[in-house]
């Protein structure tokens, strides 16, 4: 029998390339399904795609990657698609952390024993917040590891996710409402300022709100994942390689994916999905591409506009109730390698003052290439540095390249503090904007990071993979268990077995 008599009834429609949305349609292809995937930019990867400068190769957003260690989610995809995993070395130390005023930084180290020894040195009396945070992270890792459906929103989501508790899940259910900050309170903990900067730090990156925000339960993952046997990987070339390959694994399967088409608007009749206008970017030409699932790797605001008045009112009153989310500022630069320190770390997070650890213009976070990775020629490197940063100001400002201008000017300033950045080392500069990841991601905005992973947001709080329209799916930083692409990839996975299932 043929694929396409296989496939018939299993129309898929993939809506964004990104890493989540390319995951779900190489895996929904690989189970026989017939599936296209449009993305209106010119280049797969979403927000972990890469661009090309005078011989450099800049990360557009993300830089690093979780879940290459075996039994992690991308080992798991990739084993499953048949293709060979990328080729990638640990980031140890994951992170080196710069407070203001100090010159020794905060190491986050790969090695359990050496971060300990580490958090202990830096943080006195902080090991039994540590402690729970490794007691929390343990079981709700093996939690997730069996696949559960988080939220559930039909019996068979209520099933799988039944199937996935155990004894020891038990353990996380008392911290379920409980925020970070509540439990640094709770130990007395609260006024170590330099213990409460740092976590805010690193929350900021992973939850996209501050300690005192951030539900627990997802602090205690991502406050654990960069260490043995799990950790952060540094891919070689760049972040396009995850992409490329879901891309040719798609194609060998006999998916479709075609970029530089715009998906307009999502079709339904009757409560269920059945496909979606899309526009060719070249020649404007549109038409109606009929679907049984439409798998949506875009925002919940983006998803809200693309099904206009068939969106259900519910559904958008949650959406318009949300907290703005969070726009990026970075700075891509191209450099002679002397302006690289000895022994640079890969990875640097800097604050500048103590008034406000997650204020705009405080903080950056900085990834610096590696000899012989693929991202700069021989005796140079790439420097991508990011600092959060509010999105209305940047859609209402009146002079919008002064104000571009301004945050780099000023960004070059602070990291010359740490890199030699006179004008002989600085071969390329570029910025990129909220109205630059609007143009290029068609992010909402130019949102970047998904929803805060705040307890009303996180894990049976959040929004489904499962939508209330039947057939529609969402997949991405906006759903269970958030931002980074083991966590689109992990959504994805959730997806595709709901979709089976279905």
């Amino acid at each position: 029998m043929s694929r396409a008599l296989l496939s018939s009834g299993r129309r898929v429609v993939v809506i964004g390339a990104g890493i989540g949305g390319l995951t779900a349609a190489a895996l929904l292809a690989r189970q026989g399904y017939a599936v296209r995937v449009f993305d209106q930019a010119r280049v797969a990867g979403g927000c972990a795609s890469t661009f090309k400068r005078r011989g450099f190769t800049f990360d557009v957003g993300a830089t690093q990657v979780a879940g290459l260690e075996p039994g992690g989610i991308h080992h798991q995809i990739f084993g499953e698609l048949d293709l060979p995993l990328p080729e990638a070395t640990p980031c140890d130390p994951a992170c080196a952390v710069f407070l203001p005023g100090e010159t020794e930084p905060i190491q986050v180290w790969r090695d359990p024993g050496a971060w300990q020894a580490e958090r202990q040195r830096q943080f006195p009396g902080s090991e039994p917040f540590w402690q729970l945070m490794q007691s929390l992270f343990q079981p709700s890792w093996r939690f997730q590891a069996r696949q559960p459906v988080l939220p559930p929103r039909s019996p068979w989501d209520l099933w799988q996710l039944t199937q996935a508790l155990r004894p020891d899940t038990l353990v996380t259910v008392p911290y379920t409402f409980s925020t970070v900050g509540q439990v640094l309170r709770q130990m007395g903990l609260a006024g170590d300022r330099r213990l409460k900067t740092f976590l805010d730090l690193q929350l900021k990156l992973y939850s996209q709100v501050s300690a005192d925000e951030t539900a627990v339960l997802y602090a205690a993952t991502a406050l654990s994942m960069s260490q043995s046997p799990q950790g952060l990987w540094h891919l070689k070339g760049s972040m396009q390689v995850l992409s490329d390959s879901l891309e040719k694994a798609l194609g060998r399967d006999g998916g479709l994916l075609q970029l530089n088409h715009g998906v307009r608007h999502i079709h339904t009749a009757q409560g269920q999905v059945s496909g979606v206008t899309v526009a060719d970017q070249n020649t404007g030409k549109t038409w109606v591409e009929p679907a049984d699932h439409v798998v949506a790797n875009v925002t919940v605001q983006n998803l809200v506009q693309l099904l206009g008045d068939r969106a259900p009112r519910g559904y958008q009153r949650r959406v318009e109730a949300l907290p703005e989310g969070n726009g990026a500022f970075v700075l891509y630069l191209g450099v002679d390698e002397a302006a690289i320190p000895v022994n640079c770390p890969p990875h640097l997070q800097f604050l500048y003052r103590y008034d406000d650890p997650i204020a705009e213009n405080n903080t950056l976070f900085v990834s610096v290439s590696r000899p012989g990775d693929g991202r700069a020629p021989e005796g140079r490197a790439t420097i991508v540095a990011s600092s959060f940063t509010d999105l209305a100001p940047w859609w209402q400002v009146s002079d919008y390249e002064a104000m571009k201008q301004s945050y780099t000017d000023g960004a070059l300033q602070r990291l010359s503090s740490y890199f030699d950045l006179r004008a002989e080392h600085l071969i390329h500069v570029e910025a990129a904007t909220p109205r630059t990841f609007a143009h290029f991601t068609a992010r909402d905005q130019g949102s970047v990071g998904g929803l805060g992973m705040r307890v009303s947001t996180f894990g049976p709080f959040g929004f489904a993979n499962r939508t209330p329209v039947d057939g529609l799916w969402l997949v991405g930083d906006c759903t269970h268990p958030g931002e980074g692409t083991a966590g689109v990839s992990y959504s994805a996975q959730t997806v595709v077995s709901q979709i089976v299932a279905h």
